[in-house]
């Protein structure tokens, strides 16, 4: 019986922070994806952006600077979440710009997923919770081993 529990352990170790790598890629590519989707547009908001209401302190900024901004930041910590180089500050300014996405659009559309995510329907709050959720995960528990962190700091 020990030697089963033995290599149980051994194989857990083994796989040990891999929901993390996952988590991190997953949530990296769909901002990724987002933010070149802004950028690849121009520097300039489009017409349904440009008529939304922002948070302080964004509420100072135009649209256009909004628009870059967001663009801007979901590429950069999405690269960086990716790379699992400071996980936990990635997480956290994707994390606000997924607040500031909820705030400004997705939540007066109510709770709709995936199963509409192509229609207008499709643009509630249930898929950017969801990401919320798995950036929690990787503010509170880091970048996992798989990562430049964890090579950085070893535990």
């Amino acid at each position: 019986m020990n030697s089963w529990h033995f290599l149980h352990a051994k194989a857990l170790n083994k796989i040990h922070d891999l929901g993390l790598l996952g988590l991190r890629i997953w949530v990296a590519q769909e901002f990724l994806f987002a933010g070149y989707t802004k950028l690849s547009d121009g520097i300039a908001a489009p017409e349904w952006f440009s008529s939304l209401s922002f948070p302080f302190p964004l509420q100072f900024l135009s649209a256009d600077m909004n628009w870059i901004a967001a663009g801007v930041g979901e590429v950069l910590f999405g690269l960086v979440l990716l790379l699992g180089l400071y996980s936990r500050l990635a997480a956290l300014g994707l994390m606000y710009i997924t607040f500031v996405a909820v705030y400004t659009v997705h939540f007066d559309l109510g709770w709709a997923g995936w199963n509409q995510i192509d229609t207008d329907a499709g643009q509630g709050f249930k898929v950017p919770l969801m990401l919320a959720l798995m950036l929690f995960a990787v503010l509170t528990q880091g970048g996992g081993r798989f990562s430049i962190d964890g090579i950085r700091r070893p535990s």
